[in-house]
Protein backbone atom coordinates (compact mmCIF):
# COMPACT_ATOMS: atom_id res chain seq x y z
CA UNK A 1 0.00 0.00 0.00
CA UNK A 2 1.06 3.49 -0.52
CA UNK A 3 2.95 5.46 1.56
CA UNK A 4 0.64 8.65 2.88
CA UNK A 5 2.57 12.02 2.01
CA UNK A 6 1.70 15.77 2.58
CA UNK A 7 -1.30 16.94 -0.09
CA UNK A 8 -2.45 20.69 -0.58
CA UNK A 9 -5.38 22.10 1.05
CA UNK A 10 -7.12 21.88 -2.18
CA UNK A 11 -6.77 18.09 -3.12
CA UNK A 12 -7.85 17.43 0.34
CA UNK A 13 -11.01 19.44 0.50
CA UNK A 14 -11.79 17.46 -2.80
CA UNK A 15 -11.17 14.15 -1.33
CA UNK A 16 -13.77 15.11 1.62
CA UNK A 17 -16.10 16.89 -0.53
CA UNK A 18 -16.32 13.76 -2.54
CA UNK A 19 -16.79 11.62 0.30
CA UNK A 20 -20.23 13.89 1.05
CA UNK A 21 -18.80 16.90 3.70
CA UNK A 22 -19.64 20.05 2.77
CA UNK A 23 -18.30 23.57 4.17
CA UNK A 24 -19.44 24.82 6.76
CA UNK A 25 -17.43 28.08 7.61
CA UNK A 26 -14.17 29.24 7.48
CA UNK A 27 -12.43 30.69 11.14
CA UNK A 28 -9.24 32.35 10.25
CA UNK A 29 -7.19 29.93 8.20
CA UNK A 30 -8.98 26.72 8.70
CA UNK A 31 -11.94 25.30 6.70
CA UNK A 32 -14.20 23.48 8.60
CA UNK A 33 -16.40 20.77 6.76
CA UNK A 34 -19.56 18.92 8.40
CA UNK A 35 -21.54 16.07 7.25
CA UNK A 36 -24.81 14.28 8.45
CA UNK A 37 -23.59 11.44 10.45
CA UNK A 38 -20.59 12.69 11.40
CA UNK A 39 -19.57 13.30 15.38
CA UNK A 40 -17.55 16.23 14.61
CA UNK A 41 -16.50 18.63 11.70
CA UNK A 42 -13.68 18.13 10.10
CA UNK A 43 -10.87 21.06 10.38
CA UNK A 44 -8.41 21.18 6.98
CA UNK A 45 -6.20 23.94 7.99
CA UNK A 46 -5.07 26.31 4.63
CA UNK A 47 -1.71 25.17 4.43
CA UNK A 48 0.65 24.64 0.96
CA UNK A 49 0.94 21.07 1.97
CA UNK A 50 -1.34 19.74 4.83
CA UNK A 51 1.22 16.95 7.16
CA UNK A 52 0.48 13.64 7.35
CA UNK A 53 -0.49 13.71 11.10
CA UNK A 54 -3.56 16.14 9.94
CA UNK A 55 -4.55 14.23 7.08
CA UNK A 56 -4.54 10.92 9.32
CA UNK A 57 -6.63 12.24 12.56
CA UNK A 58 -9.01 14.00 9.60
CA UNK A 59 -9.44 10.14 8.31
CA UNK A 60 -10.06 9.35 11.33
CA UNK A 61 -12.51 11.87 12.71
CA UNK A 62 -14.40 11.19 9.12
CA UNK A 63 -14.36 7.74 9.45
CA UNK A 64 -12.45 7.46 6.01
CA UNK A 65 -10.55 4.12 5.28
CA UNK A 66 -7.12 4.45 4.04
CA UNK A 67 -7.76 2.46 1.04
CA UNK A 68 -10.87 4.86 0.58
CA UNK A 69 -8.95 7.94 0.69
CA UNK A 70 -6.50 6.83 -1.50
CA UNK A 71 -9.46 6.20 -4.05
CA UNK A 72 -10.70 9.70 -3.84
CA UNK A 73 -7.18 11.30 -3.88
CA UNK A 74 -6.74 9.73 -7.31
CA UNK A 75 -9.94 10.55 -8.78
Amino acid sequence: MPKLSPVSYQRLVKVFEADGFRHARTEGDHMVFTKPGATRPVVIPKYGAVPVFIIKNNLRTAGISRERYLKLLTH
